[in-house]
Order: structure tokens, then sequence, then C-alpha cells
């Protein structure tokens, strides 16, 4: 099954959407990644247990994050899942007409982003990681804390049609240790992501985190 490595957040100020979410929730120090300047962003990946909260932030005009923020504002914006057989997770999309924004192959990663209006609501990432427990996009990071992610929640004007793209896209709604769900909303996105251990809810740069 897929399970939620990576909760990324959009924010316009990248350094003050860290500070309120350090604050918020008990999260390693940060690791800014080179490579997303390639999609003209920088960012800031921090630990959560051995899961990942990112933030990104445009430093150029014309990108997809900003255009994000031009409609939404901070908050969540992306959801990238750890799967054990991206070649079939790949295939399983094509056939669904989901279209891939890009894609790379490391010797120690491999991934592919997900056209948010081909699978609804958000940009979703697939990765194979090797080994499975690395992360190469957090840097030389360490696990960090008791908590991490486990699943969202979307936010979907149509809950039943959104769900069930998001279920033919995963293979399912059932993450390795928790699930996709789906609530009736004003407009199609993240609503929220969950945090196993985490007491509450807690919000922090625009997005909200639930126990």
């Amino acid at each position: 099954m897929p399970r939620l490595r990576q909760a990324v957040l959009a924010a316009r100020d990248l350094d003050a959407a860290v500070e309120e979410l350090r604050a918020a929730l008990p999260l390693g120090e940060p690791y800014a990644d080179p490579g997303v300047g390639l999609f003209g962003l920088r960012n800031a990946v921090m630990p959560l247990g051995d899961t990942f909260v990112e933030v990104v932030s445009p430093v150029q005009d014309a990108t997809a994050a900003g255009r994000f923020l031009d409609r939404r504002g901070d908050g969540a914006y992306m959801a990238m899942f750890q799967v054990e057989d991206l070649a079939g997770a790949r295939a399983r999309a094509a056939a669904l007409g989901v279209r891939e924004v890009w894609a790379i192959e490391l010797d120690d990663i491999s991934a592919v982003h997900l056209h948010p209006g081909d699978i609804g609501a958000a940009i979703v990432s697939l990765d194979q990681p090797v080994p499975p427990r690395s992360w190469r996009w957090a840097g030389p990071w360490q696990p960090y804390g008791d908590l991490h992610t486990t699943g969202l929640t979307l936010s979907a004007r149509d809950p039943e049609e959104l769900g069930a793209r998001w279920s033919e896209v995963l293979g399912g709604l059932e993450l390795e240790e928790g699930r996709v769900e789906v609530e009736p909303g004003a407009q199609d996105g993240i609503a929220s992501f969950h945090v196993s251990g985490l007491d509450g809810e807690v919000s922090a740069a625009g997005a909200r985190f639930v126990g």
C-alpha cells in the first residue's frame, strides 16, 4: 500500500511558514533542497518521525506553486506517497489518462508528479526510495520525534467523484498506516493532513494537521 511520506505546503514567506510550523509541530531541522530550483522554488524539508513536512516558496514568476498561492493563499499544496512498485503505479495512472508533469530516476529514488487537473485536488507525487527507509529529498536526515504523517482528508465539491478518482489512481484509499478521506467542500483541495500521535489538531502556515 502507498504511504504518505511527505506533506507539502506552499507559502509566500518560507521562513515565517517554517517558524510557524515548528512552533506547532515537533519538527526537526529544515533542509534546503537545491533541486527545487528547477521548479522556480526554494524549500525547507523537516522530519516528523520518519516522515516529512515540506514548505515550498516561489523565487521566480509563473510557477505552479505561485499560481496556487494566487488562487488559495498559503496552505496544503501537494501529497507525496511512497510506493513499492512505481512502474506499476505509473502504468495504472497512464491507463486512466493521468498525465505526468515531471519524472526522475536516480540510484536511490525514482519519482513522478501527477497532473492535478487529471487526479484532482492536488499535485500527487509517487516515489520509490531505495532502500525503502531512505528519503533523498530530505538530505542527511535522521528520524525526529514520535509523530508521523499517516493520511489526509480531501475537500471536494463532489466527494464521491473525487474519492473514486483518487482510489483508481492510488489503487485504493487505504494507506499503509491510514487512509485518504474525502469530505464535502466549496473547492477541491487538501483539507488536512493526518498525524499519528498528535493530540487534537493544529493549524499552521495555512494548513491543518489532525490527530
